[in-house]
């Protein structure tokens, strides 16, 4: 939803009821991950993707059906037949596409949640999308840390269950829909709730204000990522040279590592590029990077020769095997990178394979399933 959050925003200000068709699981090869979104505006346009491009069409129908008849519907959509007119994901795999309109009636609470994803407060959104009962659908539960509950699902059972659930999904950062009994009993079946987890956007900290680091911190906000480009050196980390972060911090950077840890702003989704191959900066920096109990990534720039002189200089300050292997060193994966923006799809390449638990070999080359499950 996050993607098409201010187009459905606009038309929810305006009064309008909106068409909206959400990703809510997924099997096998599908395309689009849980909490993709498409929306069928009033004036029938079309915005966002379910499928890229499979079942866009069933599911625009299918919103205008919902619209008119106000009964939210949960689809599935799996492989096409051999019927070139038949409904399906050509590509092998199945997803469960939950339809609903929404208006300011039936949404109230789309503005305070929009409010609070902008700001970069946390909030999850749990609504049913399946239930024996079918005055359960469509009924929603918004979670925010360390608040009460301001509404319910319909029993302080289920409202507790799915509570606490979506406390733990936004602490990873990741939406699912999950499975309880009709009251929301744990072991139970019956119930079905998709949960939207608006986490903060997950960090990425450039260490090092070289031209591959604007290079890194552009690709890094092309992924989501809230960019931090941090270096001791004014002259050089100003926010003209890097206009795609989200913000230049002048600090040594172990300094600032160790008082964003401290402050508990680093978590399991972060990652760390430290590109100043400097040892005056880079060693003090990966002792701090290297025993943080939770980073997705730490990754450091430079020659084999470099690398090895670290590694030395890292052994020699104390840290372990251990947490040196947790050191991505030379940065990046082999993609004959030369220039910084290569550089820089390499090192990008290089996360989001150890997100996914990617191999980073040619998919022509390797069998089974092409999309992963968050490693």
């Amino acid at each position: 939803m996050r993607d098409v959050l201010p187009e459905l925003l606009t038309w929810w200000r305006a009064g309008e009821t909106i068409g909206v068709g959400t990703v809510v699981a997924t099997f096998q090869s599908a395309p689009r991950p849980p909490g993709a979104s498409m929306l069928v505006g009033p004036d029938g346009t079309a915005v966002g993707s379910v499928s890229g491009g499979c079942v866009e069409g069933a599911v625009y129908e299918l919103a205008e059906s919902v619209v008119g008849s106000g009964t939210p519907v949960l689809e599935r959509y799996g492989v096409s037949d051999d019927d070139a007119f038949a409904v399906g994901l050509t590509c092998g795999g199945i997803l469960d596409v939950y339809v609903e309109k929404i208006s300011r009636d039936s949404f109230p609470e789309l503005e305070a949640i929009a409010a609070d994803i902008e700001s970069g407060r946390p909030v999850a959104l749990a609504t049913v999308i399946e239930h024996p009962d079918p005055a359960w659908l469509g009924r929603r539960l918004v979670v925010r840390p360390d608040e009460p509950l301001a509404s319910s699902l319909g029993s302080a059972r289920a409202d507790d269950a799915v509570h606490d659930d979506a406390l733990g999904l936004l602490a990873s950062g990741s939406n699912a829909t999950l499975t309880y009994g009709p009251d929301g009993e744990r072991r139970g079946e019956g119930m079905r709730v998709f949960v939207w987890a608006f986490a903060p956007k997950p960090r990425m900290l450039v260490f090092g204000a070289i031209d591959f680091a604007a290079a890194v911190a552009r690709v890094g906000s092309f992924l989501g990522y809230h960019v931090t480009v941090c270096d001791a050196r004014p002259v050089f980390a100003t926010a003209t040279r890097f206009p795609d972060a989200d913000e230049v911090v002048v600090d040594w950077p172990h300094r600032y590592l160790r008082a964003e840890a401290d402050a508990g702003r680093i978590d399991g989704r972060t990652v760390i590029t430290v590109l100043t191959h400097d040892p005056k900066f880079d060693v003090p920096l990966l002792e701090v990077a290297l025993r943080l109990p939770e980073v997705a990534y730490v990754g450091a720039m430079g020659s084999r020769r470099t690398h090895e002189d670290r590694l030395a200089r890292l052994r020699e300050a104390g840290i372990d095997d251990k947490e040196i292997a947790r050191l991505s060193s030379p940065i990046g994966l082999d993609l004959g990178a030369r220039t910084p923006e290569e550089t820089a799809i390499s090192i990008a390449a290089e996360i989001v394979a150890g997100r996914w638990g990617g191999t980073g070999e040619p998919l022509a080359a390797l069998d089974g399933r092409i999309h992963r499950d968050l490693a």
